[in-house]
């Protein structure tokens, strides 16, 4: 069955990369990964908070909305993991997550605690569910589209999550946005810490550091992004928000090349 399909173990590294990727549709988990990850994350809190705070607020949720739903289109309507579609479908997440958890504070007066909680909740049921219907969370499995849904579902969960911790260590606590960004960069090397060396499950581990990389993104976008006054560095959202994009899209550049040079050996031995 395609759903059960996992490489050999006993396959060489570079046979199992190209095995995974002719059926996955998500990447495969690298140091570049997480380096994506974290950008895209600080570029969907700038370029949110750009957009609220240069448009109509309704404006900008529904442009938000109209770009998260057509990125996500396009991840499900291709095949396999591609770089430049799966990336931009977390770009488009993160800005619309972003947005998702700002209109529970700043449009319905809810508490970053009370927001935090609420979004945890709902991540937790997500994964519930996933693991119930599945029977694993691992990201290696993502080649049928119920699992798909699924996994999409939690890393929306992650974001909204994610910026309303971020949110509230930054305001709530008064750690501001630098004091936060240092707090989830020690808070994020506790999984990996625990993978390494006390033996937690890599499905845990993964989504620990997964979720925390949220704050930890935007935490830093927000201090380059926000005025002196607010603690930052002031050099305004907009500016910060093309610089992270710049730079995701020349990473992402680099995973396609990578990605070109796998598939040649397999052509050619065909």
């Amino acid at each position: 069955m395609l759903e059960d399909f996992s490489p050999d173990k006993t396959m060489p590294a570079a046979t199992r990369t190209r095995a995974r990727a002719l059926v996955s549709k998500v990447p495969e988990i690298t140091a570049l990964f997480w380096i994506i990850k974290v950008l895209t994350t600080g570029m969907g809190e700038t370029t949110s908070d750009y957009l609220a705070h240069t448009l109509d607020p309704v404006v900008a949720v529904a442009i938000g909305s109209v770009c998260f739903a057509a990125a996500l289109v396009l991840q499900f309507s291709v095949k396999r993991y591609i770089p430049w579609v799966y990336w931009l479908a977390v770009a488009m997440v993160s800005v619309f997550g972003t947005m998702a958890a700002d209109v529970l504070h700043v449009g319905l007066g809810v508490p970053y605690l009370v927001s935090t909680i609420f979004y945890a909740v709902v991540l937790a049921a997500v994964f519930f569910l996933w693991h119930r219907t599945e029977k694993t969370l691992s990201i290696h499995s993502i080649h049928t589209p119920r699992r798909e849904v699924f996994y999409w579902a939690a890393v929306l969960s992650t974001f909204a999550l994610g910026t309303a911790a971020g949110d509230l260590t930054a305001v709530t606590l008064k750690l501001g946005y630098l004091g936060s960004g240092v707090l989830f960069a020690v808070v994020i090397a506790v999984p990996a810490l625990a993978y390494w060396k006390f033996g937690l499950k890599a499905i845990s581990a993964f989504w620990a550091a997964y979720i925390v990389t949220r704050p930890l993104g935007a935490s830093f976008a927000d201090w380059m992004g926000v005025s002196h006054e607010r603690g930052g560095l002031g050099w305004g959202t907009a500016q910060v928000s093309i610089g992270w994009a710049v730079a995701i899209i020349l990473l992402v550049a680099v995973l396609a090349a990578r990605q070109r040079r796998a598939k040649a050996p397999a052509a050619v031995n065909r």
